[in-house]
């Protein structure tokens, strides 16, 4: 366990803070018990991408206030670099093989998962869910005989709400003399102008922004259930693609001032088809894109906070922000996620409130995201949930004891693909059974069984596998037997792991997802269906 000093940041250990929790009477103990939560979700946003975390030309405020006043940890790990996988994952402290939601679109059994939301309501939380929700309820639609499942949130705030808003809405219209993403996005093929490259706003004033929606909604939640102990679930769309943001951010970022990374030859192999073709004028344009939508949604995590202080509930409250994972701009020579490369699968974290329990700390040990919904539980004095495969964070932040697991864990199973990692190591496995899925083929086939290890103290930007290495042998065994081990103990089926199978065998029968999807446009092949 760890304490790092990070961006000015008050990093070290209050001396006094050990001889304070040991001091108090039970009844003091009583009092760092928080009355509320409110946990925001940044989608898709990378921690290289925040003050708090050293980037000197991102404009963060709220956020590096919030990492001020808090704890921030600079190894925190998605369980899964995927939206709806990590997003379930985190609600239910259940890694994404467990909860059975490994792709894209499949639905969330709300049957054989419990959300943290569904156990704070048993504790008389008032609850919201307000932004995006990715249950994928949609698939089974006219099925329902009633609505869908609600997974134990009162109030559901999404897109078609604010859709439904912004209709009724008397909407001050855009000068034409403005260039907006839905005027230009038809000069260019589709796969570049999702992305954003002119980064160009969309065709509406801030007012009139989803963001700005979606944190007014949380606000007007707050304000309704204030004498009610709340949990709010905030999820915003940013920086997810194309990268929205309202006209009054255009301009923030420029292309030609946004850094470039380059890559690795290693990384070749890898690129998705649909990222070859851009310019690297584009690619900096995307980056621009990207920072101005994070900007942007800062503006509004800064109007919750503000709320929460005025209204009196900010002491008694735990924040919690974190980004559901990571995101490639154009490290690997690549953009999105849906790898284990590090600015992929590392997201930000940030734990802070208005007791000083937190503040001043910053934790460098490895943590996976599983740990947040207990953690939640725990500082809440909510009774433990049961089937939850995380363990609180609460005792690593207050007394810095070390985590009780030597690696964390990651899956992105729509490609076969299992992680291990800590501080030093990384090994990824994946089965290589077809090209890259989702859309991202990289048009060079499937590749086969194939494995990657790399130091990432002497390699931090993993330019060179080293699982083919002679010497490396027994660091990739000893990191198999760990993925292999967590499966076994986690999986639902495990039970049914045929017998005498290699150790490349179990991982491989492990690594198939038994939920199947939808493409994007296409329809669901099968839910809930489970074939060992």
């Amino acid at each position: 366990m760890s304490y790092v000093r990070n961006n000015g940041i008050c990093t070290c250990l209050i001396a006094f803070f050990s001889f304070f929790l040991i001091g108090c009477s039970s009844e003091e103990k009583k009092d760092l018990k928080f009355k509320h939560v409110v946990v925001i979700v940044g989608d898709d946003h990378s921690s290289n991408v925040m003050g708090a975390y050293g980037n000197k030309k991102i404009r963060t405020p709220n956020l590096d206030k919030l990492a001020a006043s808090g704890t921030f940890f600079t190894n925190a790990y998605s369980n899964s670099p995927l939206c709806s996988a990590s997003r379930q994952s985190l609600l239910t402290g259940k890694y994404p093989h467990a909860t059975g939601v490994n792709l894209l679109f499949t639905p969330f059994n709300d049957k054989t998962n419990t959300t943290i939301a569904e156990h704070l309501k048993k504790e008389n939380f008032s609850t919201a869910l307000v932004g995006k929700q990715h249950f994928n309820s949609w698939i089974w639609g006219a099925l329902y005989k009633d609505k869908p499942p609600s997974f134990g949130f009162d109030t559901l705030i999404d897109r078609t709400s604010y859709k439904k808003w912004f209709q009724k809405q008397e909407v001050v219209p855009v000068s034409n003399t403005v260039s907006t993403f839905t005027t230009e996005i038809d000069s260019l093929p589709q796969n570049i102008a999702r992305m954003n490259p002119f980064s160009l706003p969309h065709s509406y004033h801030d007012h009139f922004a989803e963001g700005t929606f979606l944190a007014k909604s949380a606000i007007d939640f707050i304000e309704k259930e204030k004498d009610n102990r709340i949990f709010l679930w905030l999820a915003f769309h940013e920086p997810h693609a194309p990268f929205a943001f309202p006209v009054e951010y255009q301009g923030k970022y420029r292309a030609e001032n946004m850094d470039l990374p380059k890559g690795f030859p290693e990384d070749d192999r890898w690129i998705p088809e649909r990222f070859k073709g851009f310019s690297d004028i584009q690619k900096k344009g995307v980056i621009a894109s990207y920072y101005t939508s994070v900007e942007y949604m800062d503006k509004n995590i800064g109007l919750v906070i503000d709320a929460l202080k005025q209204k009196g509930l900010y002491e008694d409250t735990l924040i919690i922000y974190l980004g559901d994972q990571g995101y490639l701009l154009n490290e690997h020579k690549r953009f999105e996620k849906h790898t284990m490369w590090q600015e992929s699968i590392k997201a930000p974290l940030i734990v802070a409130g208005g007791k000083d329990i937190f503040k001043g700390k910053v934790i460098d040990e490895v943590i996976e995201f599983v740990d947040i919904a207990p953690f939640i539980a725990d500082m809440v004095e909510a009774p433990p949930m049961k089937e939850a495969q995380g363990i609180s964070l609460k005792s690593t932040i207050e007394e810095g004891t070390p985590r009780p697991y030597s690696y964390v864990f990651a899956e992105f199973l729509e490609d076969n693909k299992v992680m291990a990692a800590n501080k030093n190591w990384k090994y990824i496995f994946s089965t290589g059974k077809r090209d890259l899925g989702q859309g991202y083929k990289t048009g060079n086939g499937a590749y086969g069984i194939h494995h990657r290890l790399y130091n990432l103290q002497k390699d931090p930007q993993e330019s060179t596998n080293l699982a083919y290495e002679e010497e490396m042998a027994k660091k990739v065994e000893e990191m198999q037997d760990f993925i292999i081990k967590k499966f076994k103990q986690t999986h639902p089926y495990a039970k049914e792991l045929p017998e005498n199978l290699t150790t490349v065998g179990e991982l491989v029968w492990f690594c198939e997802p038994r939920d199947v999807g939808a493409e994007y446009g296409g329809d669901p092949l099968k839910v809930w269906y489970h074939q060992p």
